[in-house]
């Protein structure tokens, strides 16, 4: 029977248990022997009845008992007896170790949870200096190339959602956006040297 004490202890009346948690607040190291002895294999099957597996039952039960050391204290046996007390912390174990294994694990690869690298001071300097090259060459290109670009590249159009829209051939489309293209390279790439 999975709720028989460990040991052969001799039963234990309530008054009996409700004294061994106040000499247990004394830091009785005897009491916590014998409360530890009698209440143990009872938490432990407490807590398997609340589908904890073997290991955490037992994990779970060493918590239970390490709090009873901890605050015993804290008990009062004018509010609830030793057992009401020590298995209402069993049931709170139990309900916290549902709660982390109901809480999904997280992905350390998850870019929110990494802080943003900030550019080096240099490389932000370059990069200013290439985005106002890149506007200049944009500038001293004609309305109608600059558009078909911002069609392209700011709105993310196809080629032919590109003709569609403008109501141009597929192949004009490409070849001024090829066109545009060139002129901004060389621009650009005379700029470089």
């Amino acid at each position: 029977m999975p709720d028989a004490p460990a040991t052969t202890e001799p039963a234990l009346d309530r008054d009996a248990l409700d004294h061994l948690v106040e000499a247990v607040a004394a830091h009785d190291r005897s009491a916590f022997a014998s409360l530890f002895n009698f209440y143990a294999p009872r938490v432990k099957a407490y807590l398997m009845r609340l589908n904890a597996n073997d290991s955490l039952a037992e994990e779970l039960t060493q918590e239970v008992m390490l709090t009873v050391w901890r605050k015993a204290g804290q008990f009062d046996r004018t509010q609830a007896s030793a057992s009401t007390w020590i298995f209402r912390i069993a049931r709170n174990r139990r309900i916290d170790a549902a709660r982390r294994a109901a809480k999904p694990a997280l992905d350390e690869a998850d870019p929110s949870l990494h802080p943003t690298s900030f550019e080096a001071p240099d490389e932000a300097a370059h990069a200013g200096a290439r985005d106002a090259r890149v506007r200049a060459a944009l500038a001293d290109l004609p309305e109608e190339q600059v558009a078909l670009l911002r069609l392209a590249f700011f709105d993310g159009l196809s080629h032919r959602d590109i003709a569609e829209r403008i109501g141009a051939p597929l192949g004009t489309v490409k070849s001024r956006l090829r066109l545009a293209f060139d002129k901004l390279r060389r621009v650009l790439d005379s700029e470089a040297l």
